[in-house]
């Protein structure tokens, strides 16, 4: 069962998201806040009585903090939930520094019931998840944002084809099932390949997978 937070400033969108994941096979939700320190109380909480948290649904809008602080805060608890980050769009405030503070998902505000309900099941497995929405306004943010900051050499990164079309699919926001099906190729297998790209470019999720690539001249971005 995977045991979701809904947090989120404003008591309508949090009644919307809980019925929405209402009746989801494998999912329950198990509370709803409406700001960042009773988010991350909540998980505390829920840790503590043997019932941990496995996915925040996080605002990136929470009236006593900024969202990567928020993010930051709930990924140091133990154990730490994945988070899910909803924005109002890819100029959100924080929401690249949401991506460096280990958010696993990013999704628009506005995306659709089923757009949610996979997204909750992807990230629940440890999986990282880009909205289309999102990427190239959010890719253009990082981007800028990692060339203001001291650049690491990297050397020559040797990602095989592959992989390379593999990663460019994932700047394009699709999913490892939509990948799959495009490259004619197992979920498994773009699975191997995704985790291959991580080790070899030094990170830890897709976005930071794509902005690594793309700063060091691996992937182009039309």
């Amino acid at each position: 069962m995977v045991r979701v937070l809904v947090a989120d400033r404003a008591p309508i969108f949090r009644r919307g998201l809980i019925e929405a994941l209402a009746g989801v096979a494998g999912v329950a939700v198990i509370g709803e806040v409406g700001d960042a320190s009773s988010a991350s109380a909540a998980v505390v909480h829920q840790s503590t009585a043997g019932d941990p948290v496995d996915v925040v649904l996080l605002d990136l809008q929470l009236p006593d903090a900024g969202g990567a602080v928020a993010c930051r805060a709930l990924r140091e608890t133990s154990p730490a939930p994945y988070v899910l980050v909803l924005a109002e769009g890819a100029d959100d405030p924080g929401l690249a520094e949401a991506v460096r503070a280990g958010a696993r998902g990013y999704l628009s505000r506005s995306c659709s019931l089923d757009e949610l309900r996979e997204a909750v099941a992807t990230v629940a497995t440890g999986d990282s998840l880009l909205s289309p929405a999102l990427v190239s306004q959010l890719l253009d943010e990082l981007v800028s944002l990692s060339d203001r900051r001291e650049r690491r050499s990297v050397g020559a990164i040797a990602l095989s084809h592959r992989e390379r079309e593999v990663l460019s699919l994932v700047a394009e926001g699709m999913n490892n099932r939509s990948i799959a099906e495009k490259l004619y190729i197992s979920e498994n297998t773009v699975k191997n390949h995704v985790r291959n790209i991580h080790e070899k470019l030094g990170v830890h999720s897709r976005m930071e997978a794509v902005v690594r690539a793309v700063r060091e001249g691996v992937l182009q971005i039309a």
